[in-house]
């Protein structure tokens, strides 16, 4: 893996976040779209506080404050690191991690301010994961256990994916 460049990624994909928050009312942007589904808001929410999480998760795999396993990521974890994709079809959040990602209609000014929260800890985590053990591990609920490195290809495959979801949520509300 390619630190720098999954580095820049991450950061490309929050500057386009960041750049999209100014094209959205504050009403359009917590608004349910016609057809259902979650609001710019909650998508904002969901994919910096998935990041932050994410995050947290690496740096414990820098800090080797992980428990001991000889666990790897599962075969979806594997693909993911293979292709920088998600699986294909729409994937259901385990119901533990649904309760606790939950998410709510942020206001505008709160996302710009979970941007900046969340560019910090990855710029803080970067250096970290260079020097990080590959056998130190940490649980993703879908993925298996996934290392330092891993948790930040998965942050970046990640907000990628939501940048399209965003895109459906446009075209939705064009066409609703």
């Amino acid at each position: 893996m390619n630190l720098g460049k999954e580095r820049r990624a991450i950061d490309a994909a929050l500057d386009t976040y960041r750049e999209l928050l100014d094209t959205f009312t504050d009403e359009r942007f917590v608004e349910t779209p016609p057809m259902g589904g979650w609001s710019y808001a909650e998508v904002y929410d969901h994919i910096l506080k998935s990041s932050l999480g994410s995050a947290i998760a690496a740096e414990r795999c820098t800090h080797n404050n992980c428990p001991p396993t000889k666990k790897g990521p599962n075969f979806w974890g594997h693909y993911l690191m293979l292709t920088g994709l998600f699986p294909p079809g729409k994937l259901k959040v385990p119901d533990e991690v649904a309760a606790k990602l939950a998410p709510k209609k942020l206001e505008v000014e709160e996302a710009k301010n979970l941007i900046v929260k969340t560019r910090k800890k990855i710029t803080e985590i970067t250096d970290l994961i260079k020097n990080a053990p590959e056998t130190a591990r940490w649980q993703h609920p879908r993925l298996g256990m996934l290392n330092a490195g891993q948790w930040l290809k998965f942050i970046r495959v990640h907000l990628q994916h939501h940048l399209k979801q965003l895109g459906r949520i446009k075209t939705n509300f064009s066409n609703g």
